[in-house]
């Protein structure tokens, strides 16, 4: 009688372990990529928020210097908060027309800020110095991220 040794059909133990590093391995080169990659992303997300609020501030200052909507003198024609953006504002029609009264509104909403914890933006007005970091509340010239943290380029958020 002869003995024969079972045919175990699976995997060694060494052979589970060498798979199990060469995955921890792929793993660990790719969590970085992936915390780049979303932060990527945010960045672009803040790129377009910025720049959407601002196009928003530039068409009400025109709109201002055209003198097509009332404003008081003190604001230089900016608007008094981010708001009014989203709120609208009058446009007056010419005298020879007789229609209803236009409102154009700025924004749809306000974008968050997504460096932000809060999502809520630094306001500077016209009167501020440009490095400052409270707002003077008098009107808004321009919006600014509130994080402190630094980008993929090496800048600052609140600098961009």
């Amino acid at each position: 009688m002869k003995l024969y040794a079972k045919e175990i059909k699976g995997f060694t133990l060494i052979e589970m372990l060498v798979t199990l590093t060469i995955i921890s391995i792929l793993a660990a080169g790719a969590i970085p990529l992936a915390k780049i990659s979303i932060k990527r992303q945010k960045e672009i997300h803040l790129q377009r928020n910025l720049r959407m609020i601002r196009e928003a501030i530039d068409e009400y200052k025109r709109l201002a210097d055209d003198k097509k909507i009332d404003f008081e003198e003190d604001t230089f024609g900016y608007p008094p908060d981010l708001e009014t953006l989203v709120m609208g504002v009058e446009i007056k029609s010419d005298e020879d027309e007789e229609e209803s009264v236009k409102i154009r509104k700025f924004l749809r909403r306000i974008p968050k800020d997504p460096m932000s914890p809060t999502g809520e933006w630094g306001l500077r007005s016209y009167q501020d110095e440009f490095d400052s970091d409270t707002w003077g509340g008098e009107n808004v010239y321009d919006v600014y991220s509130k994080s402190e943290e630094t980008a993929i380029n090496e800048t600052k958020y609140k600098d961009w």
